[in-house]
């Protein structure tokens, strides 16, 4: 039996829609016990996560990842069972399939390996797995850091089971993230008759004058390793439902993805800046999701190229770009930090699937990087 095929599907099996974690910690860490690793729960309001350590010395080498799932969408669109974990023609279907429960089982049987091959390797290795990845995220990996911190425990490491690649495992690895701003702005207007304009103020007109004046703003330029800030508009509200009515608020949400060029106060200072210009009555309020952060080089990376190499042959790319992931937790704590895992062309998508060929790969590719980094 595949044990990584087999792992994967007992957690794609385990329905857990964010922020549920359905037992797939518990498994997990029921397995790597038989490896020597020791299992601390850190459950916060209703999100599971879990601290899973072998050994006390540094280096520390962290695999992160998340055991939680994005809802399925409508089940009979599929083509076999969400949570059937179905292999067919070399694929294993099922929500998690790439994001990321197959990364996670990849891990875990990388380390038993590495783990019998060298049982007095050097340093440490732990899980730091949570259930809030897909959600709000506020309770998951963030709180674990914190409290991570709090012990004064210092990751040297982390390896992030992200999806990383795109036509092929390993072509592609996160070795950082740009950061993301979010927005929300609302007009306050009078409501009225479209036929009586000087009785109300209308809130759309200056509304899409400032979203049109934001959207031309050249943030900057980016960099080597970060693509230019954007901005984009993802939702507008404001009406009545009527032809004839003239509405008392217009709302828009809006977010920025920047990179270590400009910072989110200086962005907040330009958007502010040109909406204090109207005189009209506002409300702003933001919700920063993450810094950017990068590992630029470092021994994490060179082990992940050379792993990759050493088992598919292929160079790999490093890339920034993409959303967030809860590597943006882990970075500041001084970390080297890198994203590596499956193809991401199904990611949240009917149908998501991997390849097993290549998920065999991945798991060969965890444990060069383990043998490099800790032998």
């Amino acid at each position: 039996m595949n044990k990584t095929l087999e792992l994967s599907q007992q957690l794609i099996q385990r329905p857990s829609v964010t922020p549920k974690d359905e037992g797939c910690l518990d498994l997990l860490a029921e397995r790597l016990a038989n490896s020597g690793f020791e299992h601390q729960p850190l459950p916060f309001a209703e999100v599971s996560n879990a601290w899973i350590r072998k050994g006390t010395e540094a280096p520390l080498f962290v695999f992160a990842g998340h055991t939680d799932v994005v809802p399925t969408g409508p089940e009979e669109n599929w083509t076999y069972p969400p949570f059937g974990a179905t292999v067919a023609e070399g694929q294993l279907h099922g929500r998690g399939a790439a994001d990321m429960k197959t990364a996670i089982a990849a891990m875990a049987i990388a380390c038993e390996t590495f783990i019998d091959e060298h049982p007095d390797h050097k340093g440490s290795i732990a899980f730091l797995l949570t259930s809030d990845e897909e959600g709000p995220a506020v309770n998951g990996t963030v709180k674990v850091v914190e409290y991570l911190q709090q012990q004064d425990i210092a990751i040297d490491y982390c390896l992030v089971g992200e999806p990383s690649s795109t036509s092929r495992v390993g072509d592609t690895i996160k070795n950082g993230r740009r950061g993301s701003l979010c927005a929300q702005l609302t007009i306050k207007g009078k409501q009225g008759h479209v036929a009586y304009p000087h009785l109300a103020t209308n809130p759309i007109h200056p509304l899409t004058e400032i979203l049109a004046e934001l959207s031309a703003i050249e943030w900057d330029q980016g960099n080597d390793h970060f693509p230019a800030t954007t901005f984009q508009v993802s939702n507008i509200n404001s009406g009545t439902g009527a032809e004839n009515v003239i509405p008392g608020k217009a709302e828009a949400s809006f977010n920025l993805r920047f990179s270590t060029e400009i910072t989110a106060a200086e962005i907040k200072q330009k958007i502010e800046a040109v909406v204090a210009k109207y005189e009209v009555k506002t409300e702003l309020l933001w919700r920063l999701s993450g810094n950017p952060f990068l590992t630029a080089e470092g021994r994490l990376v060179e082990a992940c190229q050379q792993a990759i190499q050493t088992v598919t042959g292929r160079d790999t790319e490093l890339s920034t770009g993409g959303g967030t992931s809860d590597g943006r937790f882990i970075a500041p704590t001084g970390a080297e930090v890198v994203e590596l895992g499956v193809i991401n062309a199904s990611i949240h998508q009917i149908d998501e699937h991997t390849d097993i060929a290549e998920l065999n790969q991945l798991t060969e590719i965890y444990g060069a990087v383990l043998r490099q980094l800790l032998t």
